[in-house]
């Protein structure tokens, strides 16, 4: 669990994990340099065997803390929740039971969506033409044709730990899009399962949604369009690429339409 300046909302989100049950777990937190009380709420838990706190230094954006925290992780499998998401009951366990078949490497659930003061925004988000058990190669060629992450944040996300660290860890070549191209360098490795069930809640706020933020990721996602065919032609053809960057662009005329929903919500 990364965590940066999260001290409204982090409590819930631990909260969240300890109540999980079926399925032994260890939960790592890590402060990546926050300026609220977010240390102060980790602390409250410090006295759980299942707990281990951390602290990373400033800088380095995402991916420094989210390596971090997954590099001081035992487990077999992972599942990286940031410190304002929230997991539905049994997700830990069902995840856990999806990966176990050999060659599995990664699966993802629905999720529902609210905005900063938790009201839905979206419900059961998601998984759009993953609804089966496929190869990741033909998951991350889906994902890159529909201009969107179709797994979602991490918090829908468990994948093989052993896997992702063959990879190199978390991607972030292309800050905006770290868990989708971390998710495709993982599912090159093995399978796609789906978990059809709303696992996770994603908070976000007006500042994800930005008019500036949104231009980067369409930026981002072509290029990372870019780099997956001139790494992969064999997973992802000249027309797959093609047609990611114009839905990706679409998409960004999307994400700005919902900028402006939510900033009159928020009002």
């Amino acid at each position: 669990m990364p965590a940066f300046d999260n001290g409204g909302t982090l409590a819930e989100t631990l909260d969240s994990v300890l109540a999980q049950e079926g399925v032994d777990f260890e939960l790592i937190v890590a402060d990546h340099s926050s300026t609220d009380d977010t240390r102060a709420v980790m602390e409250r838990y410090a006295d759980d065997p299942r707990v281990r706190l951390m602290t990373t230094e400033a800088g380095g954006g995402a991916g420094r803390n989210w390596n971090a925290v997954t590099a001081a992780a035992s487990g077999e499998l992972i599942k990286l929740v940031c410190g304002d998401d929230v997991l539905r009951p049994g997700v830990l366990a069902r995840q856990a039971e999806l990966l176990g078949p050999p060659g599995t490497v990664l699966t993802a659930c629905r999720r529902d969506i609210v905005d900063a003061d938790g009201a839905t925004v979206m419900r059961g988000w998601g998984l759009r033409g993953l609804g089966r058990r496929m190869p990741g190669s033909e998951a991350v060629r889906r994902a890159v044709r529909a201009g969107s992450n179709l797994f979602g944040e991490p918090a829908s996300v468990m994948m093989r730990r052993d896997v992702l660290e063959a990879v190199g860890g978390w991607f972030d070549r292309f800050p905006y899009l770290i868990d989708q191209a971390t998710y495709s360098r993982v599912l090159l490795r093995g399978d796609f399962v789906p978990d059809p069930e709303v696992g996770a809640t994603f908070r976000m706020s007006a500042s994800q949604w930005s008019v500036a933020l949104v231009r980067d990721q369409s930026a981002q996602a072509r290029a990372f369009h870019a780099w997956l065919r001139a790494e992969h032609p064999d997973v992802l053809g000249e027309g797959d690429r093609r047609t990611g960057d114009v839905r990706a662009a679409l998409m960004a005329r999307t994400r700005r339409l919902s900028y402006r929903v939510l900033k009159r919500r928020m009002r």
